[in-house]
């Protein structure tokens, strides 16, 4: 960080940074951007799915919905979302409302049971890493944590992991097996990944032969602008490569609908889909297909689902152009910060000066906005850099928002300039 400003000019600036922050603090403000929580607006929106099945407990195909079975979900739920999140219906499960849940038992599978491809359990083996792309999902590094499973962080770009990297690691280390991707409008960067980032993963040999892409779409429908982004079809590109087990796709509806209410999708190589299917056997009768049926007969189908995300885009995005308004006359032009823009998904990332997120999102919490800890959306929650923020703003209102960022942007300028008259 460097500026052509005088040190008396960097004074008066760091003077009125005071003066914003202490009027800030005074408010006592009690503001969460922490999560990335559909706000109660959202939610409304489909609030007929829990009057639903009405009477109504069979499924398509005669299942009586209350009852035991149907370990691979409703066929009709697996027809909608099988064009969303581009798998077949047959390579799809529908099963509870958490993806999370999903990716803990893949890992947990391949742990202790043997996935197609593989040599052996991955637990029995000496060295088991996956390739984190940074800045990303904090939820997936507390995954890899909780199995004491090595994290190797691969650097972003506009495009998706920066390939050159995953490609050389890959290729060398046997014992990395896998690695974590938000294709589309990742989390937290917004980024969505390019047509030939897909295809490299697709085709690149790896020195592993059981080696997984952990494909959370998580944001698949997800836009916030009236051109969305399409991605390339992962799984169609990993077959045609001649490695149609590599990839694992997960999604679910817990952003489109009802957040603790929702469905859960995995979809694969029908090798892959009959893996997990056996491994969950063991543990389920069946996921919940009243709550299937309710999802189907609310979405009906894929043009439902994305009417019911235009729905959704009109409430959040006055909040995005909020954020971007207030990051641009607050911080444009300070050389203080800069932002993504995304086009789609629920974060901002904002990167401030080397070495003051921590102290940003320490100054604004005891201002009474808590934000995401600094360093969560890096491995191990350590951002060598400590320069990046998460900005959640789906679930507060326009106004607690506009407060929110308010606050958020003084505390950026009182450490930054604090920063500059220090060096």
């Amino acid at each position: 960080m460097t500026t052509e400003l005088s040190t008396d000019a960097l004074a008066g600036l760091l003077d009125q940074a005071r003066q914003d922050y202490a009027a800030l603090a005074a408010r006592g403000l009690k503001l969460d951007l922490t999560r990335g929580k559909p706000a109660p607006e959202q939610l409304d929106l489909s609030e007929d799915l829990l009057s639903l099945p009405g009477g109504r407990y069979t499924s398509a195909d005669g299942t009586d919905v209350r009852n035991y079975g149907g370990l691979q979900g409703l066929a009709e739920l697996r027809e909608i979302f099988a064009e969303v999140l581009q798998v077949p219906a047959g390579q799809l499960l529908a099963a509870g409302n958490s993806s999370l849940e999903l990716m803990h038992d893949c890992l947990v599978h391949a742990m202790l049971s043997v996935v197609p491809g593989a040599e052996s359990h991955w637990v029995d083996q000496e060295r088991l890493a996956f390739l984190c792309p940074v800045p990303g999902y904090d939820r997936h590094f507390a995954l890899c944590e909780r199995f004491g499973i090595e994290m190797i962080p691969v650097p972003m770009t506009d495009a998706g992991p920066d390939m050159d990297v995953v490609e050389r690691l890959v290729a060398e280390d046997a014992g990395i097996k896998g690695i974590w991707c938000v294709p589309k409008y990742s989390n937290p960067s917004g980024v969505s990944y390019s047509d030939e980032t897909v295809a490299r993963l697709a085709r690149m040999e790896t020195a592993a032969p059981d080696f997984r892409i952990f494909w959370d779409n998580a944001y698949a429908a997800h836009h916030l602008t009236d051109e969305p982004v399409e991605i390339a079809d992962l799984l169609g590109a990993c077959a045609s490569a001649g490695h149609a087990d590599r990839a694992f796709v997960f999604g679910s509806t817990s952003k489109i609908t009802a957040a603790g209410a929702g469905v859960a999708f995995f979809g694969s190589s029908p090798a892959n889909v009959q893996w997990l299917l056996a491994n969950n056997a063991k543990r389920s009768i069946g996921p919940d297909k009243v709550n299937q049926l309710r999802h189907v007969l609310f979405l009906r189908d894929a043009d439902g689902v994305r009417a019911h995300m235009e729905r959704q885009r009109a409430l959040l995005q006055p909040k995005f152009e909020t954020v971007q308004r207030i990051l641009e006359s607050e911080l444009g032009g300070t050389g203080l910060a800069s932002w993504t823009v995304p086009k789609g998904g629920y974060f901002v990332t904002l990167e401030v000066p080397e070495g003051c997120a921590k102290e940003v999102v320490a100054r604004a919490g005891q201002a009474g906005v808590v934000l995401t800890p600094a360093g969560a959306t890096h491995p191990y929650g350590d951002d060598p850099q400590d320069a990046t923020i998460r900005i959640a703003p789906s679930y507060p209102g326009l106004a607690e928002l506009e407060q929110a960022i308010l606050g958020l942007t003084a505390c950026v300028r009182l450490v930054g300039y604090e920063k500059l008259l220090a060096a």
